[in-house]
């Protein structure tokens, strides 16, 4: 266990810049987890995160010191006033991990499964990462231009959703799509206006549901390679949902349709 007084300390000048630059978390293949939680959570799952940043304050408490001490080597002990500085969430929060983002190898396609395609806000795809997981989707698959799924404020809305699901970044989501199709599964489209009623669409088998950019919805090719488009009905007379509040609709509708058919919502 170190401790560091100064921002210039090497390892938190490299935790400010993945936190500040988007680039930066790309290019080094690393991110930032906020809270002792998400740190416990990935500790279980991947190991050891590469630093371990604690406040002094947070540093007293019983659940962080359990963190600190599977490992001191790799734990950092800052005031306070350092923390407040580096972290985005309020400083009471105390700890921060800097750890390699997750990159798993795309598998075998699950059951139930989440396509995005060009969602820039990350709050909406950290909402839709955590409906995602409430749900029991297993696979969430990403195009090239998504938000950074795991960027501070992806991370945030997502509230640990992250570890519950197994999460592919810059996917030919088109090509995918065709695949799943090919082998007997459902690939659907959310669509303001013009598909069927989602409440007609049959969601309880092997689905895959594609949700697109906030504004352009999902490309062509996208749109061509899905079995179904789905409309949520809105009688209230609103054009259009949140991305994020469409998307809870559309899953839980497939949740309410797999458990009335008795189907498991995740692979055994």
């Amino acid at each position: 266990m170190t401790r560091a007084t100064s921002r210039h300390n090497p390892r938190l000048a490299a935790a400010a810049r993945l936190l500040a630059s988007s680039r930066d978390r790309r290019k080094s293949g690393r991110c930032v987890l906020e809270g002792e939680h998400l740190a416990a959570v990935y500790w279980d799952r991947h190991g050891p995160p590469e630093t371990l940043i604690v406040s002094e304050d947070a540093a007293r408490r019983d659940a962080v010191q359990r963190l600190i001490a599977r490992d001191p080597a790799h734990a950092l002990i800052v005031p306070v006033a350092t923390f407040a500085e580096l972290a985005t969430l309020p400083a009471d929060v105390g700890v921060l991990a800097v750890v390699p983002t997750p990159t798993p190898q795309i598998g075998p396609a699950g059951d139930f499964c989440v396509l995005l395609e060009d969602l820039q806000d990350p709050g909406n795809v950290g909402s839709i990462l955590r409906s995602a997981a409430a749900a029991g989707v297993q696979h969430v698959l990403m195009s090239k231009h998504c938000a950074f799924a795991w960027s501070p404020k992806v991370l945030r809305a997502a509230q640990g959703a992250h570890f519950m699901l197994e999460i592919y970044e810059d996917v030919d989501l088109a090509a995918w799509a065709r695949a799943y199709a090919e082998a007997g599964g459902r690939v659907v489209v959310t669509s303001v206006k013009g598909g069927e009623p989602l409440y007609s669409v049959p969601l309880a088998g092997r689905v895959a549901f594609a949700f697109g950019n906030e504004g352009a919805g999902v490309t062509q090719a996208l749109a061509r390679a899905a079995t179904s488009h789905a409309t949520i009905p809105m009688p209230g007379g609103m054009e259009s949902l949140n991305a994020a509040a469409a998307a809870a609709v559309c899953l839980f509708e497939a949740v309410r349709q797999r458990s009335a058919g008795g189907g498991a919502h995740r692979a055994s």
